[in-house]
């Protein structure tokens, strides 16, 4: 894995311009392969256990044209392999998406697999071209099975918008991971991971779900902010915890990772 800092551009205005937080190359846990990985600047949620805090902020970042991004992307096709491309991440990089299709339209003339990593808060008609003609994958962040739970975790309400936006991927018939983060007597219950397998089990388009063990290596990164982690007493789960969710999760996936 390789950190590509966002360089200091001049003022960018205009169209095909994204706001970048950093760049990663040789990514290898945000999809499939080896990976550029885009993360983008600005989210609307502000998760309890986010550990990127810093692109939470919408007028940070750098400002890049996307033939710049697609030129870097070009230079790491070589170690892409057959199976790896470039992930936009964030942050959440829906909030960005009129700007995304460009990108994505010439990544794919470029022979470059491309994927969206998201907590689907965002489905206007820019995110449905990039669904429909863009994105070879979409991996999905399901914060909670619960209302309740969903605005403890994200400081936002209506958790549907996670589940329109899984509808709609499934409808368009094309290819879904879905993401959850394990937290310990938070999301990590035996009823709620029923909840999410039971949900989930009939559609067609989840090739996987990837479980993100609880872990504080941002906790630095609030303190930095001079925000306060509200997640201080949670603790991390247990390997024996771990492999009963993935032992229940099994009864509704074909594939369960732990990522």
């Amino acid at each position: 894995m390789r950190i590509l800092t966002a360089k200091k551009n001049p003022i960018k205005t205009g169209k095909n311009i994204l706001r970048v937080h950093s760049i990663e190359s040789f990514g290898t846990h945000d999809g499939p392969g080896i990976r550029m990985v885009i993360f983008l600047q600005g989210c609307k949620l502000k998760c309890l256990y986010c550990h990127n805090p810093d692109t939470i902020n919408t007028i940070g970042g750098n400002l890049y044209h996307i033939e710049e991004l697609v030129e870097m992307a070009v230079k790491e096709k070589p170690y892409f392999g057959k199976k790896g491309g470039v992930t936009v991440s964030g942050g959440e990089p829906l909030l960005q998406s009129k700007a995304l299709i460009p990108l994505f339209k010439r990544l794919k003339e470029e022979g470059i697999h491309t994927n969206i990593d998201t907590n689907g808060r965002v489905l206007n008609h820019f995110t449905e071209t990039l669904l429909d003609e863009y994105a070879d994958l979409v991996m999905l962040d399901i914060k909670h099975m619960t209302e309740e739970g969903y605005r403890y975790i994200t400081g936002m309400k209506n958790r549907d918008t996670t589940f329109n936006f899984a509808k709609y991927r499934e409808a368009s018939g094309k290819k879904m991971w879905l993401r959850y983060v394990l937290i310990p007597e938070i999301t990590n219950k035996p009823q709620l991971l029923h909840d999410l397998g039971a949900y989930f089990k009939d559609f067609k388009t989840i090739e996987k779900i990837e479980l993100q063990p609880y872990h504080k290596l941002g906790v630095h990164k609030w303190e930095a902010l001079g925000w306060d982690y509200q997640l201080k007493e949670a603790r991390e789960n247990t390997e024996a915890e771990i492999d009963a969710a993935v032992e229940i999760l099994k009864n509704y996936f074909k594939d369960v990772k732990i990522n």
